[in-house]
């Protein structure tokens, strides 16, 4: 049988800041281009509909997160076996784990989209929405739930594919639904030719089409090609999710999707937070998390990159790497970040501008929030790169708890403790706080030497296999923390 393709890199040898920087670059990349796809789009929807469409999809954003968090979860239980049966040189147990995670993502999303159209309304009334934009952001998110099965089920091929060694195709594919997405947003936002103008639904039915042209093209191409996941004949039978399978990626993807889902969670808090003080402040909060997410970006790419490097050192009893390979990775976030924060803070009017349209009263307050949070994601790095490094060696649930500490009772309470005095000041310095805790724990954790202990007693492929999946999957989706 052939040798699968993407067999992936020895990350055990060779300079480590080196190694570290030429392996995170691509998923940096790749961050990248999904984040201007959602910049763009924010762009056009301040641009041409105002402030108010533009805090309303940011609502409704926050939403689709924690939905599709929790499908990451599985879509990465899935990737590790996938991977395992490739590495095996099984492909046939990849097609029946790959069609199993298909199936299930189908009926998934089938559920759940028909479930959040229905209850849209009651979403948005929980977050406290904004009246002005109440209206807006349930027309944009119920566009968006039609749209949800095409986008999970291209998620979940992709994640296929890569578990099988395959990362160009995904890109092919995402490359073209960032393409049409941007493309469309403003000609279906004011109409063209015999099609009327839309307003913010446009805006959704765009990212819906491109969801749907990705989801058509990347399974017509996986036939074309013929690549080792498709499914014929009786193997399409699999699509029915096979007990054994199903019950592996729930097991396997609650826990890893739980720390998704407590991030993702803790946003739709501060938003509904933030839609309290009024749609002027919504608006800036929607525009300064548009920069926010890129500065989280370098440290998401890295803490990928590192998982895998201290994957690969556990998994070749390479122990002694494993602090070097953390301290390359944390000063490789201090100075990748560091160096962003500062291009953002010093050109930060221009930026927020694009969102808000000059002269809009919102950018002076999307300017005070980021110079109070936006350091705060240089913490934000060093805590995910020690947790990247810990995931390595087996440990899963000290981040998930560390994180659940962190962004309720540290950062909600100190936000009601000192909201009396400070205002909105609270919620934006909660940021810092919270992550300043984050450190401190992750550190001691870090330090604790159970954990390494563990990753010894642990299989060195399987280690490497999951801790692989984990980091780099998160790194794509994890939000502000």
């Amino acid at each position: 049988m052939a040798s699968p393709p993407g067999r992936g890199r020895d990350l055990t040898s060779g300079p480590i800041l080196k190694t570290l920087v030429l392996f995170s670059a691509p998923t940096l990349a790749s961050n990248i281009l999904q984040s201007l796809n959602g910049s763009i789009n924010s762009i056009w929807v301040g641009q041409m509909l105002g402030e108010g469409a533009l805090a309303a999809t940011a609502n409704a954003n926050v939403v689709m997160f924690l939905v599709f968090a929790a499908a990451f979860g599985f879509g990465m239980a899935a990737t590790v076996k996938i991977g395992q049966a490739f590495g095996a040189r099984d492909v046939l147990a990849a097609r029946r784990t790959f069609g199993s995670a298909v199936g299930f993502c189908v009926l998934l999303s089938l559920v759940v989209g028909s479930l959040g159209w229905i209850f849209a309304p009651e979403l948005l009334t929980a977050m406290a929405a904004p009246g002005e934009t109440f209206g807006l952001a349930l027309t944009y998110l119920r566009v968006i739930f039609v749209a949800m099965p095409a986008s999970m089920v291209t998620v979940m091929l992709a994640m296929g594919l890569r578990g099988g060694g395959d990362a160009a195709t995904p890109l092919k594919f995402m490359i073209l639904s960032v393409v049409l997405d941007v493309a469309l947003n403003p000609l279906l936002i004011r109409g063209f030719g015999p099609v009327p103008a839309m307003g913010i639904a446009g805006s959704a039915l765009a990212t819906a089409i491109a969801s749907f042209v990705s989801m058509i093209g990347i399974v017509g191409y996986v036939y074309v090609k013929d690549l080792p996941l498709r499914l014929r004949g009786a193997e399409l039978a699999w699509l029915w999710p096979r007990r054994d399978e199903l019950g592996y990626i729930l097991t396997k993807g609650l826990p890893m999707g739980a720390q998704m889902l407590v991030i993702s969670a803790a946003g739709i808090i501060v938003i509904g937070l933030v839609n309290r003080e009024g749609m002027l402040v919504s608006a800036a909060y929607g525009a300064a998390l548009q920069l926010w997410t890129y500065l989280q970006m370098p440290a998401m790419a890295i803490s990928a990159a590192v998982s895998a490097m201290a994957a690969q050192a556990i998994g070749a009893g390479l122990n002694d790497r494993l602090g070097r390979i953390t301290r390359s990775g944390i000063a490789l976030n201090l100075t990748v970040t560091g160096l962003l924060c500062a291009l953002i803070l010093l050109f930060d009017r221009p930026a927020l501008e694009l969102f808000l349209g000059t002269g809009s009263a919102a950018v002076d307050e999307a300017r005070h929030i980021q110079f109070l949070a936006s350091w705060s994601y240089l913490l934000f790095g060093i805590t995910i790169v020690l947790f990247g490094t810990m995931r390595a060696g087996g440990v899963v649930w000290t981040p998930l708890i560390i994180l659940s500490l962190v962004l309720y009772p540290v950062r909600l309470g100190f936000y009601y403790a000192v909201y009396p005095r400070l205002g909105a000041d609270a919620l934006w310095l909660a940021f810092p706080v919270s992550s300043l805790v984050a450190v401190a724990l992750s550190l001691w954790a870090y330090r604790r030497p159970q954990w390494r202990e563990k990753a010894r007693a642990v299989p060195s492929e399987e280690c490497e296999e999951e801790t692989h999946a984990d980091g780099d999957t998160a790194g794509r989706m994890a939000p502000s923390l």
